[in-house]
């Protein structure tokens, strides 16, 4: 089984249901007759619970693919936490529409959400939900708190890696929500448990936050690649700690590119590899992949939901694709396509020269005229499928729910992240040496040296458009679009951007998005983001 420890999930899972809306606290307890106490009794149980905070990055409820809801008032797969993740990063950008008209849907990509788009508070408290399970799991697994329980000096020393885990997942949580939302509410362990109405953390100060954060909890993670697969190590650490160092000048105002380079060597270091085959990255058997860093695990059996991977593959097959093609039977729901910007930074769409070009083009216009309603015009993407390297599909038996992983960080960012953080810090020396790695890149793509690059080549503009050839669907575009000035600028534009056909600019203010008004409302606490 990929995800080791999936099995010993839902039972405890079950135990530990958290009714979390985020409108008055964010340190809900369980809401049922069953105390920390019963739960937190046994090493074994630790580790569920542990299972749980992983998962919630996964699924949206307590037994999957819905009827049990984490938060209640949502459709289940909705509210999947990556599937809305995703979608901040990729429907606001050039890389992805989609032609459902679900709630306010279209907002995302015409760049005019407002304080109630539905979308946009779905992740906000699916992240703070998030926050809430793993502010639980950290406060029982204090020190005085795991004394307390008779155990074993090696189920102490388990339960204390178990508890720096817990701790990346939230800092993982806190990044995300300071990307999206900038200065938010902030509440760990040690705040009081029931009516809290907690305080907003400024976005620098949050920056700091984390970073602190990462840097205490590293020597208490498993070394890199020596971990259950799926669970958070040094590497996972090192690469989010690289990721706020990249974006540093975005969130402070601050450059941290050497922090940056810094980081991004490390993780080279660690004993990762390039997937030999691009493709591969991105089915069903990529948990074996030395590539990827950190995923976000599905499973066909034991995490079934209609959001997360389930939703990438099921919603990019329409028009004549042919699901099976896919690996999954029960067809395609005929959403997610790309727009000509992202068919443009390729020297071909067919894939003829970089393998990485995943389009299809049959019955598909490059234009898009219509986004609502209209499969068929904007290419459609390939990326993602169900079936594992020898073609065989890894579905469950109604053909719906996927064994492919998400990979959230991987070896091919971080070549690219050095790359870029060389060149901002005019560091001659690590331009050199990040030619090796982008053409480490390009020869896969390439399947020869026909792609390679100088040290010349290496420009800022190469860089967003390689980061994209090498990442999109990937659930970065937005944050890369934003470092590079481009997200809300006129200067650059891509079909519908601000709801124009031919795209427009708009206000700065977007580069974050609002806090939901349902929030605002209830904690006196908050300001609303300026522009909102």
């Amino acid at each position: 089984m990929k995800f080791l420890f999936r099995k010993n999930l839902w039972p405890v899972a079950l135990m530990l249901f958290v009714l979390a809306s985020c409108n008055k606290d964010l340190n809900r307890q369980p809401l049922t007759g069953t105390t920390a106490a019963d739960v937190y009794n046994t090493p074994d149980n630790y580790k569920a619970v542990l299972a749980k905070v992983y998962a919630g990055l996964a699924v949206s409820g307590q037994q999957g693919p819905a009827g049990n809801p984490d938060i209640t008032g949502y459709d289940e797969g909705f509210s999947n936490y990556l599937r809305q993740y995703w979608q901040m990063e990729e429907l606001t950008t050039d890389e992805a529409v989609i032609g459902w008209g679900d709630a306010d849907i279209q907002d995302l990509h015409n760049m005019d959400w407002t304080t109630s788009n539905t979308f946009v508070r779905m992740i906000y408290n699916r992240i703070y939900y998030q926050i809430s399970l793993c502010n639980e799991f950290i406060r029982e697994s204090s020190d005085d708190v795991v004394a307390s329980k008779g155990f074993s000096d090696q189920d102490v020393t388990n339960i204390k890696q178990y508890r720096a885990e817990a701790r990346f997942m939230r800092a993982l949580s806190y990044w995300h929500a300071m990307d999206l939302f900038g200065s938010v509410p902030f509440v760990t362990e040690n705040d009081p448990v029931g009516t809290f109405l907690p305080p907003q953390i400024s976005r620098d100060s949050l920056f700091l936050y984390i970073e602190s954060e990462c840097k205490d909890i590293e020597g208490s993670l498993a070394d890199p690649r020596t971990n259950e697969y799926a669970r958070a190590d040094k590497a996972a650490d090192w690469m989010l700690l690289a990721k706020l160092y990249l974006n540093a000048e975005v969130y402070t105002g601050t450059p941290r590119y050497s922090d940056c380079l810094d980081y991004c060597s490390k993780i080279i270091a660690a004993g990762y590899s390039l997937e030999p085959q691009y493709k591969n990255l991105f089915l069903a058997d990529n948990n074996n992949s030395k590539e990827i860093i950190f995923p976000v695990a599905f499973d066909a059996l034991h995490t079934q939901t209609y959001g997360g991977m389930v939703y990438l593959i099921h919603a990019e097959i329409g028009g004549t694709m042919n699901a099976n093609d896919f690996g999954v039977s029960s067809g395609g729901w005929a959403g997610l396509r790309t727009t000509k910007n992202l068919v443009n930074v390729f020297p071909d769409v067919t894939g003829t020269s970089d393998k990485r070009a995943m389009f299809y083009t049959d019955g598909q216009n490059e234009e898009i005229n219509t986004i609502l309603n209209d499969f068929n015009d904007g290419y459609a993407i390939t990326k993602y499928k169900n079936l594992n390297q020898a073609g065989q599909a890894e579905s469950d038996p109604t053909g719906q729910f996927v064994n492919t992983d998400f990979p959230m960080f991987r070896l091919g960012d971080v070549y690219l992240m050095y790359a870029e953080a060389a060149l901002r810090n005019n560091d001659e020396a690590a331009i050199a040496t990040a030619v090796g790695y982008i053409n480490q890149l390009r020869q896969r793509a390439y399947g020869n040296n026909s792609g390679n690059i100088s040290a010349s080549d290496i420009t800022l503009d190469f860089i967003l458009s390689e980061r994209a050839r090498e990442l999109y669907w990937e659930a970065s575009r937005r944050t890369d679009l934003i470092r590079f000035g481009k997200f809300t600028s006129g200067s650059y534009v891509w079909p519908f951007k601000g709801g124009v056909q031919g795209g427009t600019g708009v206000a700065d203010f977007r580069n974050i998005f609002p806090i939901p008004v349902s929030d605002i409302t209830v904690n006196p606490n908050l300001t609303q983001n300026t522009g909102y």
